[in-house]
């Protein structure tokens, strides 16, 4: 995945998690008008209107263009997540969202109601910042009752939600403590109740578990969204990890160099990746495209002759050279010779516990992995074995090479 500054916030907007701004330390720091969840009319989602549209929005700091003219709609309910690499312009996006960066051009909607100029404060977002931004002099319950208390909210109604939303992280008993006596893991939850005990139209989080360990994070992955669609409130996150990504999304949204690449469901993105860069680093076949018919193609794979999708190839005449992306967990291992497979042998294998990620060489000379279940290749095949392997027939796509 490529790389550039599309994600800068300029130094005023940077904070440190040990001296939150206040503003942004609980981001929706509205009106009185709204403390309470009987929103006004005006307020609430207008029917049929997305929880979020951004229409033509684009942004840039100075010379570098962060986020290219930009249409994008965030179904109310939806779980929708940003992905891409650094610099890509997710953040930028998300902030743009917040309210925290002006738009250069565009219109951002909100529930259906024009945010565009809107400062942060008054678009009843809820926000969960990578660092948690909790304020170290305050127990976790003034931390997570402090939008309310900005917003006018009476003592006993606060004290209620904030012991109502503990109780949704799973954080009873820790009322009284400061944010140094908890784990990261609880510290986080902190964050997210106070994101949520605002009632939120719109739930943000940037990157919120990647300074958690890999068990912790994937924990609170699980708890996120199951609190989400207990709620039913709209959230737009962002991350660089793909498997987060799958596992959280109802749609993903993947994104480099400052534009959107594709938006799709998880299964959609995963088995048909629109172009190179969002099919990422998987097996890379070197094959020749034989016929074009319809929506499907025909390549061939040395001897083997598979159907992928045809609509990256429309342009390329018979004959030509592609390459067919193929994940590890789709190529099999054969006894070698066996027909129907490419000719391969073992470079190295590598132990992962559940499976085994068989590294080959092809006659070719392209090197691929795939992965094996259990531990049997440990023992049947050594580095230096020749193997056949194995390509399936389907779940195969093919773009022109670079």
């Amino acid at each position: 995945m490529s790389s550039r500054a599309a994600d800068v916030i300029p130094a005023a907007d940077r904070r440190s998690p040990d001296r939150p701004t206040p503003d942004l330390a609980t981001q929706d720091l509205a009106t009185p008008d709204l403390a309470t969840s009987d929103l006004p009319a005006a307020r609430t989602a207008r029917r049929g209107a997305a929880a979020v549209l951004l229409d033509g929005v684009l942004k840039r700091f100075g010379t570098v263009t962060a986020l290219e003219e930009t249409r994008l709609r965030v179904e109310q309910g939806e779980f929708l997540t940003l992905l891409g690499p650094s610099g890509c312009g997710k953040t930028t996006l998300l902030n743009l969202m917040a309210g925290f960066l002006e738009a250069d051009a565009g219109e951002i909607l909100i529930g259906g109601e024009q945010v565009t100029a809107t400062p942060p404060y008054e678009r009843q977002i809820g926000i969960v910042f990578q660092n948690y931004a909790l304020f170290p002099h305050m127990s976790v319950a003034r931390n997570v009752g402090y939008g309310l208390r900005m917003r006018g909210v009476p003592k006993r109604e606060i004290a209620a939600r904030v012991e109502e939303t503990l109780a949704l992280v799973k954080l009873q008993g820790f009322a009284d403590r400061s944010p140094r006596q908890l784990s990261g893991g609880q510290q986080q939850r902190v964050a997210l109740a106070r994101a949520l005990v605002i009632r939120p139209r719109v739930l943000l989080l940037d990157e919120p578990f990647s300074a958690l360990d890999k068990n912790l994070r994937g924990a609170m992955q699980v708890e996120l969204k199951e609190i989400q669609r207990r709620l039913g409130v709209t959230t737009v996150f962002v991350t660089h990890d793909q498997g987060e990504a799958l596992s959280l999304s109802d749609r993903i949204v993947v994104m480099s160099a400052g534009r959107i690449r594709q938006v799709g469901t998880p299964d959609e993105v995963y088995r048909h990746p629109q172009d190179r860069f969002v099919a990422g680093d998987v097996n890379t076949l070197p094959a020749r495209l034989e016929t074009l018919s319809g929506v499907r193609a025909t390549v061939a794979l040395g001897d083997l002759r598979r159907e992928v999708e045809a609509a990256a190839l429309r342009d390329r005449p018979p004959g030509s050279p592609v390459d067919v992306f193929v994940r590890p967990d789709h190529l099999g291992v054969r006894p070698a010779g066996e027909g129907g497979t490419l000719p391969a042998r073992v470079a190295a294998l590598v132990y992962q516990g559940s499976h085994i990620d068989l590294h080959a060489d092809l006659a070719t000379g392209e090197r691929v992995v795939v992965r094996v279940p259990g531990q049997g290749a440990l023992a049947t095949h050594a580095p230096g074995t020749a193997i056949g392997l194995a390509v399936p027939q389907g779940g195969l796509v093919a773009f022109p090479p670079e």
